[in-house]
Formats: C-alpha cells, structure tokens, sequence
C-alpha cells in the first residue's frame, strides 16, 4: 500500500543528526545537577558517620570563660588532655589561634601527645600567625575544606588545597580522614557535602564546658574512637548555609566534610557515559515518538531518587531535558507536516490550489522585470481511465503523471494540481518561445505515459504575462482558453 510522503519531510530526516547535536551540547552545558542533587541531598539525606562529634565552644561556654579570643589556652590544652585519655582516634582543632596567647606551651605538650590537625584559614594558610605551627614538632595542619558557593550555600568540599606558591597539600578534613585511617590523595575535585537527617539528631555536639569541667555522666566510652572536631558555636561564630538554606556553624560544616570523607563516596558518572545518555534519551525519543519522550524526560529524574541512595549522582534533569529536546523536535516535524499539508495534494505530493495561488501572488509584483508564465494541463481521458481501473491503478497512473509532469518542467518552475484531472506550472523569468516549446514538450511526455492500456492525450494552454494583462486571474482566463480549444481539437 502506497503511503504518502510530503515533499518538505525532509526536516523528518534531519531530526536525527539535531537530536544528536543538541544532546550532546546539552550535556557538555549542564554536566551537573546542581538544583537536583540539593533537592535530593535535603529530601534524603544521609546519616552522618557515628565517629564525628563536635565539641562546641557554646554560649554557655562563653558565659563561663569569656570570649575564646582573649582566654587562657591551657583551657585547650585540658580539652585535648580529656580527649586524649579517653581514646578518641583524631581532634580536629577549628578555632582561631593567632599570636601569642597563655597557656600556649600546655598547649604545645598536649599535641605531642594526641594526634591533632588544625584548621589554617584561607587568609593564612600555612599557620604563620598560629603559635602550635611554630613548635620544635607542630601538628599536622589542612586548610579549610568546605566550599562557599556565590549564592552563600556550602554544597562541596575538598581533600586538598594549594599554598600561595603552588604546593597542593591536604584539606582538613582528608588530615582527619587520614588520622582515622581513611587515606585519600590531595585533590581540587569537589565532593558533595552530605546532609544530614536533623530530625534523627545524627549531628552529635558535646559542650566545650561539660568536656573541660568533668561534668558527671560524661563517660570514656562516649569519646572513644571519636573523631572530634572543636569549633565555635555560640551566637556570632562564623556560620554558612547548607542546601536547606539553614545557618549552619563553621564546625558542623567541617564535621559534614569529615563525614562524608568517611562514609562511601558519591560517584559520579565519566562524561562519555553521561553523553551516551543523552544522545540515546534524544534519539529514542525522536525516533520512537509518541508519549516516550515526556515518559523519558520524568524517568530520567525521578531514577535520580535510587541512585542517590545508592551514592550515585546521576544528572537526572540534563538527561530529562535531552528527552525534551527531542520531544521538542517531534513536535516541529509534526508542525511542518501539518503546514504542508494544507498545500499539498496528498495523492500526487504537488502543491495544491491554495499553493498555486500564494505562489502567483507572491511573484506577481516582479512580473515586469521577471514575466510569469503559466501552464494549464488537462488530461480528460483520465476519468474515462478510472473508471475501467481499480482506485489503486488509478492512483498509480497519476503518480506517474506527476513524475513525468515534474521531469518534463524547465528550471525554475513550480508544478501544482489544478483540479481532478488538472495540473498547472508556473515559470518563473518566462519567455513567449520558450513557454510554448515546454508546452510541446510536456505534451509529448504525457502523450507516451502509460503504456498501450492506459493512453493519456494532455491538452495544454499557456499565457504569459503583459502590459495587457492587469491581474493573475486574466493570465489564469488566457491559458485557459487556449486549453479548451486544445481539447475541442482533440475531441475529448
């Protein structure tokens, strides 16, 4: 059975390789989710490693000592005695300790004996204005490792930083990692921060006054194996926002890093595998059409949802928008079918009557500089055709017509079906010898059309526009009664 194909598909054909461009474009834009991953970090977040707990330099902490700023640092120094007969794996020592201050030798002894990491500031990264750094043997020290994004949110952090001359050591948080023997090279490459589930309370925070004061019910068996991070967390201490949008201090931001370093790591997908991806969501969708590509682009991220429990970011929402992308282009074929197919004849592909008159309409202001020339063709007999021939035969034979009419027209003309049995040409910068010789020639291509079973006798009228021809419709009535007398000629 004979199925239709329009002329102007030729965008069908195209989809193809734009479906394959715009994906792969797409996916080099958007490699990541960032607006996907927050929403999954938040919606199922992630109970942070039972080994970190904060020690909080707390309101009530400041109440009892004052400001830490200007206290007497063998209060350090005991913190870190406590923590050290207790067991604890590392301490992490996040606060500002910049020049000379009491207490700053306890201090030193304490770190000889427990393993301890200091936080340096990006303002001063190898510690220079710190005292502990400048000891016969300082502590290990590693630079800040949470990253603020521009729109003040804490979503990354790092396991390595530079120094001012170039050096790449490691962040603090892979210096804990490493003391709780988890050892990971020194990298730039940003790891999502996990969040934690708050409502399960898995950010465990100890006071800094219940640990120094020997609060009672505080046990060794609370603090052994911890990774303790001590930091400030009273009103005022240095805080950012985490993908909830919540005020988070400096130190739980920390211990999410430090957590996350310890827990499994998110993987994320190599770049050639999201491409695949994206160009098989694309081509799918143009290819398979229908209701596939809003099914894709949904799919794509709601899959992120497993994934991410099973610590894998998946960019859910660039894939979804390669489906759309597809979508999209579906939905421009069909536009472009549906415009072609108010002028064009479904039988035979030409342009139909609507398009004969927008074409002539469209030329007939150039007419004196580039004279139009129209073609009227009749072939009468064709109804006596049909009606021996079944509907498929007939429909054959005028497709045929329509080739042999198409192979037969001068460059620069446009063929239409005129009517059941009609067709018409326009051409374009015509002449009067030449419209006559392509009318000669086109009735002796049809004459031939057929075979012996299915003779066609074409009569054919012509005009060319003039000084005496004002408007298409006398240029139409000219042709076509040079047409009828062809046919009272022929008899038919």
């Amino acid at each position: 059975m004979y199925r239709f194909r329009l002329p102007g598909t030729t965008l069908i054909r195209l989809n193809v390789p734009l479906a394959l461009l715009g994906s792969t474009l797409l996916v080099l834009a958007l490699p990541q989710n960032p607006a996907l991953w927050d929403a999954l970090n938040r919606g199922l977040p992630s109970r942070l490693d039972p080994r970190v707990l904060v020690v909080g330099i707390d309101d009530a902490t400041v109440r009892a000592y004052g400001a830490p700023d200007r206290w007497d640092r063998t209060l350090y120094a005991r913190a870190l005695t406590t923590l050290n007969e207790a067991g604890v794996q590392a301490v992490g020592l996040d606060v500002p300790l910049r020049g000379p201050a009491p207490g700053d030798e306890a201090v030193r002894q304490a770190v000889t004996r427990a393993p301890v990491v200091l936080a340096t500031p990006p303002d001063d990264p190898t510690g220079q204005r710190n005292p502990l750094l400048r000891g016969a043997t300082p502590p290990a020290f590693g630079l800040s490792s949470v990253n603020l994004d521009p729109d003040g949110v804490v979503r990354s952090f790092q396991t390595g930083g530079r120094l001012n001359g170039g050096q790449l050591v490691a962040s603090f948080s892979a210096q804990l990692g490493a003391a709780a023997n988890v050892t990971v090279a020194p990298s730039l490459q940003r790891r999502t921060l996990r969040y934690p589930d708050h409502a399960t309370g898995s950010l465990p925070t100890l006071s800094f006054l219940r640990l120094i004061s020997g609060t009672p019910g505080l046990s060794r068996a609370q603090l052994q194996g911890r990774v303790v991070l001590i930091g400030l967390t009273a009103q005022g201490s240095p805080a950012a926002q985490d993908v909830a949008r919540r005020t988070v201090p400096q130190v739980a931001l920390q211990a999410r890093a430090v957590s996350s370093l310890l827990s499994a790591p998110f993987r994320r997908m190599p770049m050639w595998a999201e491409l695949l991806l994206g160009v098989a969501a694309a081509l799918a969708t143009v290819l398979l059409r229908g209701f596939w590509g809003p099914a894709l682009a949904g799919g794509a991220v709601l899959f992120s949802g497993p994934l991410w429990v099973a610590n894998v970011q998946f960019p859910g929402v660039t894939l979804s928008l390669c489906a759309i992308l597809g979508t999209l282009l579906v939905a421009l074929e069909r536009w472009w079918q549906l415009q072609n197919l108010v002028t064009r004849d479904p039988l035979t592909g030409l342009g139909n009557r609507l398009a004969f008159t927008r074409a002539i309409e469209h030329r007939w202001q150039t007419r004196e500089e580039r004279p139009i020339g129209l073609l009227l063709v009749d072939l009468s007999p064709l109804r006596a055709v049909s009606g021996t021939l079944a509907t498929q035969a007939e429909q054959q034979l005028m497709r045929e017509l329509a080739a042999q009419r198409r192979g037969a027209r001068r460059r620069g003309s446009m063929v239409f079906r005129w009517g059941p049995d009609e067709f018409a040409v326009l051409l374009d910068d015509a002449e009067a010898q030449q419209l006559a010789r392509t009318a000669e020639r086109m009735g002796e291509v049809l004459g031939r059309s057929g075979g012996t079973e299915r003779v066609v006798h074409a009569s054919l009228g012509y005009a060319l526009t003039g000084p005496d021809v004002q408007t298409p419709a006398e240029l139409i009535e000219r042709a076509s009664r040079m047409r009828f007398r062809s046919k009272y000629r022929n008899g038919v």
